[in-house]
């Protein structure tokens, strides 16, 4: 076999460098290639540059605001209450605190919203600015529920709450509460007091009764220590006691039917399964 033939199972012979490096190439170091760092004067510029920026965007804002506060285009000329059957709008503009004129930007529709239900007779209020000039009041009435008799008579809603005074003669469909305060009537105009809870809660099981007890009864009066007593309109005292209401209201309808042609001046129901009559002249 000649010895210039390569054997494809044998190894290549090693090449030689056919080149000749120089005495320049040689003393050459390669090494990582260094980025420059940019200039410290470029960085300054950059935060030269955002720092105006930010300045000229609060300038503007604050321009923009003073422009918006004091701006005619934004002055309040109409407000509009809607809702309100029982209380005066000219009183709930009152109450609002709203000025014709004044910056619709500078209206707080959250401090008019709490001035309003301050009002007795206000459950709920929702105040809108409506751009540009205009303010809308939408208002939820408490319904009245009955009367109280304190020297003078006063309506009250479901809860318990005073609404105000009623000067008229009117005739309400459930019975009237008696037996208040006067300091009573005067905290219940923020806050029910516990017997009018407790009147209230009375009337409504007279009411869950379907039957037309409720309308037999004209007064509940609240002062006695030992619990609620009714009055008929036939003028017959009934005593129900502190407790289960329900049950001695059952009873009582029942008991009244049967006395309705007796002379009884008086009912006491406080007795469990016992019915107490007190006879006399009408």
């Amino acid at each position: 076999m000649s010895k210039g033939l390569i054997s494809p199972r044998g190894r290549p012979p090693a090449l030689g460098d056919m080149g000749q490096h120089s005495a320049a190439v040689a003393g050459q170091r390669v090494g990582r290639v260094r980025r420059r760092r940019p200039a410290r004067r470029v960085r300054w510029r950059w935060v030269l540059g955002a720092t105006t920026l930010t300045v000229l965007v609060a300038a503007g804002l604050v321009l923009g605001g003073h422009w918006a506060l004091t701006s005619p285009r934004f002055a309040v000329t109409a407000v509009e209450v809607r809702g309100a059957s029982r209380v005066p709008p000219e009183r709930i503009l009152e109450a609002s605190g709203i000025v014709h004129g004044e910056s619709l930007w500078r209206i707080d529709p959250h401090q008019v919203q709490l001035r309003l239900e301050e009002l007795p007779e206000i459950r709920r209020a929702d105040v809108v600015r409506e751009l540009p000039n205009r303010v809308s009041i939408v208002v939820e009435e408490r319904r009245p529920f009955t009367l109280v008799h304190a020297g003078r008579l006063h309506w009250l809603d479901e809860e318990g709450r005073v609404l105000g005074e009623e000067g008229r003669a009117v005739v309400p469909e459930v019975p009237v509460i008696s037996g208040l305060s006067e300091d009573e009537l005067v905290s219940m105009r923020t806050t029910p007091g516990p017997r009018a809870r407790a009147a209230i809660t009375l009337i409504r099981a007279l009411l869950r009764t379907g039957s037309a007890l409720a309308s037999e009864i004209s007064e509940i009066d609240m002062s006695r220590s030992e619990g609620p007593v009714l009055y008929t309109l036939d003028g017959v005292e009934v005593r129900l006691g502190t407790e289960e209401w329900e049950e001695r209201l059952a009873r009582l309808e029942g008991v009244l039917a049967q006395v309705a042609t007796e002379d009884v001046r008086g009912v006491d129901l406080r007795f469990r399964d016992q019915v107490v009559l007190r006879r006399g002249t009408r």
